[in-house]
């Protein structure tokens, strides 16, 4: 059974740290043909679209479009905090393989 992405409470609270709803934006993760496995993850703050998946909590907005929702069935969408940087990140059970970099990914 195909599931949506679920969102943590840890990248809930980084979007309204950052004052994402406020600002009339989003956070869009999205999937693009490209990166050194054949697929890299889009991350970054927009505004809705028609035909997005939309994954909200306290007004906070994880956005998923149409194309990728397939390429993202079950994955986690979190945010660490580490000592080379703070980022949203996606644990995708559907890669067979990633990079080093955690942004590139195969299926």
């Amino acid at each position: 059974m195909q599931l949506p992405p679920k969102v943590t409470e840890r990248a809930f609270a980084r979007l309204a740290e950052i004052g994402a709803a406020a600002q009339g934006q989003a956070l869009r993760i999205a999937v693009e043909g490209g990166g050194c496995s054949g697929f890299q993850y889009e991350i970054r703050l927009d505004a809705p679209r028609d035909d997005d998946l939309v994954l909200e909590k306290g007004g906070e907005k994880v956005l998923v479009d149409s194309v990728s929702l397939p390429f993202l069935q079950n994955a986690t969408i979190d945010f660490t905090e580490e000592l080379i940087g703070a980022r949203f990140v996606i644990d995708n059970p559907n890669a067979t393989s990633s990079c080093g970099c955690g942004t590139s990914f195969s299926m």
